[in-house]
């Protein structure tokens, strides 16, 4: 009659430890996804200020020739070799004044159904 005790009360021992481990590896699970959510907006992040810094480099560079048909258009740049899928930049380019130009660059770039689009102006100097 002892045995049938210590067999039942492992039994029940056994049941318990599977279902603490179960819990844990939903809050384990949680835990993870929040993680991994976070990681993906950081790196969304980066790879914004990524290809806001290429176009605003781009426009200072092509933008001091200054020839005519550089300004007052918008331009959609080849980000091919760049290695980022996903993503484009759009650079507009304003009419020019004495010292400056107004540029404006649009980035959008997705991680899997996470997709980030920014839009700013930026004032280029003339030299």
């Amino acid at each position: 009659m002892k045995r049938l005790r210590n067999r039942g009360f492992v039994l029940l021992f056994v049941i318990v430890a599977i279902a603490l481990v179960g819990v844990i590896m939903i809050v384990l699970t949680a835990g993870s996804d929040t993680m991994m959510f976070q990681s993906d907006m950081a790196y969304l992040r980066a790879i914004e200020r990524n290809l806001t810094a290429s176009g605003l480099a781009w426009a200072r560079l092509n933008v001091l020739d200054k020839s005519p048909e550089t300004f007052n258009r918008t331009l959609s740049l080849d980000l091919a070799n760049v290695g980022i899928r996903g993503s484009s930049l759009t650079i507009a380019i304003g009419a020019a004044t004495d010292k400056q130009v107004e540029v404006r660059i649009n980035t959008s770039c997705a991680r899997g159904r996470r997709t980030r689009d920014h839009a700013e102006e930026y004032m280029v100097q003339l030299q």
